[in-house]
């Protein structure tokens, strides 16, 4: 594998660029070694500037669930350059992807565009505290919601890598708003409510955290928390920025029937273009300008090009609802495939796996919060990411996120990828 043009690109990059990047997590600070410059992408690889091809499982961290260059979000792209790039108007396609998303998600009776994630999920704490009139909200550690300086306290993902899961730059006064609570720990949640009587206006987590590694939620926590915020009065926040659209039509809150008062979303209704969103009950959403007195606003929101992208990849989502099972069974052959090399090579790896995402831990304990997400082995993912990388194939460059599958990723790539992981273990572990 030659990485010439990327070595050079990324030594020119640092003149220019903090970092030589444009998001942390992309530097390789977490893994070794300098980051891949990208050229192109299709179906299910990318090609970097030094012509080397990857199998990957990352999709753009997310968004890209029919995999790159989808003909139909492709012909979508192109249609609608032809007419203009931004108006800083109204248009047609924004009522299109707004009534299919509150089909597809039924909690969602009214939605308002954004240009990001970290844009939704700001907009909805604002929201739910303009709503209620109370100034605090519980997060979960490890919980990543963007870089919005209320949630970047023990923040996931890049703030995980980077080894800062607190930020300078960050108000004490803003962090004592900010109340922390241990994710998957309902006790510790209702204590903190108690503690906080009356001042609690939203609670707002990852359904399905993606940003410490694929966690699950455990039996009956997100059912507990909807009645905690029901009885307290509190708004019952869905951060489904990784999962809306990608787990099921309507996201976790589908696959395991607990309904918030306001989702975020973010990565899939973009088809790949710059886009968030946040929605829910009509009687909250109403409270946004200029309905309302909760002021948010944003130039380029509801941008034609990305409405577009993303009205492609929902219509063809809604349409061929047999996607999810597809991607489901993928996911089960990979992990169980890694399952099946694990135990050949007596190794007690923790793994998760839902629907189109999974996690490789390395650690032998059950991973259900930060906590436990924390005592994995990083320095060995980074050997095992760098093994993996010259077998061609491609992970998310940290132990603290998931692997994103999609419909792109056929037999001969599962076959490729399993092989590569058994042979990438043995190389890492020296147990040939």
């Amino acid at each position: 594998m030659k990485i010439d043009i990327s070595k050079s690109l990324f030594e020119k990059a640092q003149q220019f660029i903090p970092g030589g990047v444009n998001s942390p997590v992309r530097a390789f600070k977490a893994v070794g070694g300098d980051p891949l410059f990208i050229k192109k992408a299709d179906g299910p690889y990318l090609y970097d500037e030094d012509g080397n091809a990857f199998i990957e499982l990352i999709n753009s961290w997310g968004p890209l669930i029919l995999g790159h260059n989808h003909p139909a979000i492709k012909e979508a792209i192109l249609k609608a350059t032809e007419l203009g790039t931004s108006f800083g108007a109204p248009t047609a396609k924004e009522i299109e992807i707004a009534d299919l998303i509150t089909q597809m998600v039924p909690s969602v009776e009214k939605v308002r565009m954004v240009n990001s994630g970290t844009e939704a999920t700001m907009s909805a704490v604002r929201l739910a505290r303009g709503y209620t009139g109370k100034d605090k909200f519980i997060k979960f550690e490890g919980n990543y919601h963007g870089h919005g300086d209320s949630f970047l306290i023990a923040a996931g993902s890049g703030a995980i890598t980077m080894g800062m899961p607190n930020s300078p730059g960050v108000t004490q006064g803003t962090a004592r708003d900010t109340l922390l609570a241990p994710h998957n720990d309902l006790k510790a949640v209702e204590e903190l409510v108690e503690a906080n009587k009356g001042e609690v206006a939203a609670i707002i987590l990852e359904p399905v955290p993606g940003n410490m590694g694929l966690i699950l939620p455990k039996k009956g926590f997100l059912e507990g928390l909807r009645k905690l915020c029901d009885r307290e009065g509190i708004i019952l926040i869905f951060d489904e920025v990784m999962t809306g659209f990608r787990l099921a039509p309507g996201g976790a809150q589908e696959v395991f029937d607990v309904t918030p008062d306001l989702t975020t979303m973010g990565k899939i209704i973009g088809g790949g273009m710059p886009v968030g969103a946040y929605g829910g009950k009509k009687e909250i959403m109403e409270f946004v300008s200029p309905t309302g007195p909760v002021y948010q606003a944003g130039t380029l929101s509801g941008n034609p090009i990305a409405m577009a992208a993303g009205y492609a990849m929902l219509k063809h989502l809604h349409d061929n609802p047999s996607i999810y099972q597809e991607l489901d069974k993928t996911g089960g052959k990979i992990v169980g495939g890694f399952k099946d090399t694990l135990q050949r090579l007596g190794l007690n790896y923790s793994m998760t796996h839902l629907g189109s995402m999974f996690s490789l831990f390395f650690t032998d304990k059950e991973v259900v919060d930060f906590e436990t997400a924390k005592s994995c082995d990083t320095q060995l993912f980074g050997k095992y990411f760098q093994a993996m990388l010259s077998r061609g194939v491609y992970l998310a460059p940290s132990q603290f996120e998931s692997f994103f599958l999609s419909t792109a990723i056929k037999d001969e790539h599962v076959q490729h990828i399993v092989q590569a992981n058994e042979d990438s273990l043995k190389e890492v572990l020296d147990i040939y």
